[in-house]
């Protein structure tokens, strides 16, 4: 009976996200449903497993919401998003349109800016740039896919995207977690998505097909659309809704000012993980008063904080006095990471009250006894868990929540580098979580004015099959010769 109250919950959990319903309401009933039938005390389970875990997740994690929400929104009202999109745009013009789109989205992600904040400036710039070289409109939300949603979400080293800070906490890793493999895994990711959608371009050129009818207001109907953000909120970091809630400058800075704050993200970054960080003498930090924790379970999140602080300040001193009303500017970017961060945590506490059930013993063998050992099991269990939330956040933290320590305890007898756990990790899950009913997708979906139907194959090719063949390689090199 446990085992399928485990599943009627997660059947219940997954149909009604899809449907619209709210996963902050979702999450705990299905939690309840799971344990009803498991025969366990209810409100016990939702006080102190439920809402133990949602609060440690909040705990952890709030900072790099809210930094990354914040930065991203300062990043749009100030104009410097646009102003990449547009220099990308010049330099590369409507003859390479694709790859601008491509690289344009990978220079605001990769430099810490909100995927959906990304998505509502790139879709207008690919607009003109497809239409403009008589592309498809269906390519369109591949193309922004490839660059925003794969290589720098999952791979790239030191990308401060969140499902690349989350699993640095359970292995003790840095976001620069196993180097080498991520840029193994990133160049296979870019090349798998550049060469279809250069397939696919040549093909329409052949069959005569152009850019097709414009759908002018298709950006403003998504935001205003409650089920899309629903299911958005649980998927990204930013809660779209808040996209409108703030002014944008009349006119952008120039592209050194742009730019200027997503290299120091990337920088500081760097400077954090491998100079400042452990030359720190943080013993303190096994205090009662800290938590009794230790600095490789915290320096990934202070690392990433700290970037993404120096940056909001330097765009201040760069780009601030530009922001029509810097307060509404600010307020917005703190709204929008309230709702998907208790979104996400609500289903990090579904899945720990799954994880408490003894008959979660019978999945955990399972997913453990999985063939091609520990890498490939991992692999499974975050692609399985992502895909079934529609969260790669989401279904990386249920993962790690109830099988991290015993991977680890892997690791340690096996000899395995926990850089090369994190970084098998954050790439399953974001290889399935970009199932139809992602939020990310639909988002990305209605604000090109596209449809499933004409636009998801193509995101499938690029954004499960790119990040599925790299993540074959990294498992298969890193079984090989470990990490590097």
């Amino acid at each position: 009976m446990g085992l399928l109250g485990i599943l009627v919950g997660l059947a219940l959990l997954v149909w009604f996200a899809y449907k619209g319903w709210s996963v902050l309401l979702l999450a705990p009933v299905g939690a309840l449903v799971a344990a009803a039938f498991a025969g366990d005390p209810l409100l016990a389970h939702w006080t102190q497993t439920f809402m133990g875990s949602a609060g440690r997740f909040v705990a952890q994690f709030f900072p790099l919401f809210l930094l990354g929400a914040l930065f991203g929104k300062l990043m749009e009202d100030s104009g410097s998003v646009s102003a990449i999109a547009d220099w990308m745009t010049e330099k590369l013009g409507a003859e390479r349109a694709i790859l601008a789109v491509v690289l344009a989205g990978a220079i605001v992600t990769y430099g810490g800016v909100s995927l959906f904040v990304a998505y509502f400036v790139l879709a207008p710039m690919a607009t003109a740039l497809f239409r403009a070289a008589d592309i498809p409109r269906r390519l369109m939300p591949a193309a922004i896919i490839v660059g925003s949603s794969t290589f720098t979400m999952s791979a790239l080293p030191g990308t401060p995207a969140i499902p690349n800070t989350i699993p640095m906490p359970f292995f003790g890793t840095t976001p620069f977690a196993a180097p080498g493999l991520g840029i193994i895994a990133s160049a296979i990711m870019l090349g798998i998505g550049l060469w279809w959608l250069a397939r696919c371009e040549a093909s329409a050129r052949a069959a005569g097909e152009g850019f097709g009818a414009d759908q002018p207001g298709a950006a403003d109907a998504a935001v205003e659309d409650p089920v899309i953000r629903e299911r958005a909120v649980a998927a990204r970091e930013f809660d779209p809704a808040e996209i409108h809630n703030s002014a944008p400058a009349p006119d952008q800075p120039g592209i050194v000012a742009a730019a200027l704050p997503l290299v120091v993200v990337v920088v500081v970054n760097l400077l954090m993980s491998f100079v400042v960080l452990p030359q720190i003498d943080a013993a303190f930090l096994a205090e009662p008063r800290w938590g009794g924790t230790t600095l490789s379970a915290v320096a990934g999140v202070w690392a990433v904080a700290t970037a993404l602080a120096a940056a909001i300040a330097t765009l201040l001193a760069v780009s601030g006095r530009r922001i029509p009303s810097l307060r509404a500017t600010m307020d917005a970017g703190a709204n929008a990471a309230v709702l998907p961060i208790f979104s996400v945590a609500s289903l990090v506490g579904f899945g720990a009250v799954v994880a408490a059930m003894p008959a979660f013993e019978v999945v955990r063998d399972w997913v453990l006894g999985i063939g091609g050992g520990p890498l490939v099991s991992l692999a499974v269990a975050t692609n399985v868990l992502a895909a079934l939330t529609g969260s790669a956040s989401g279904g990386l933290t249920i993962a790690l929540d109830a099988l991290g320590p015993t991977y680890m305890a892997i690791a340690a007898e096996k000899g395995i580098d926990p850089g090369l756990l994190h970084r098998i990790a954050v790439i399953g899950a974001g290889t399935l979580d970009i199932l139809p009913h992602n939020g990310a997708v639909i988002t990305l979906l209605a604000v090109c004015g596209c449809t499933h139907r004409e636009s998801y194959l193509d995101i499938v090719i690029v954004g499960i099959g790119g990040s599925l063949a790299a993540l074959i390689a990294v498992i298969a090199i890193g079984g090989l010769v470990g990490s590097f």
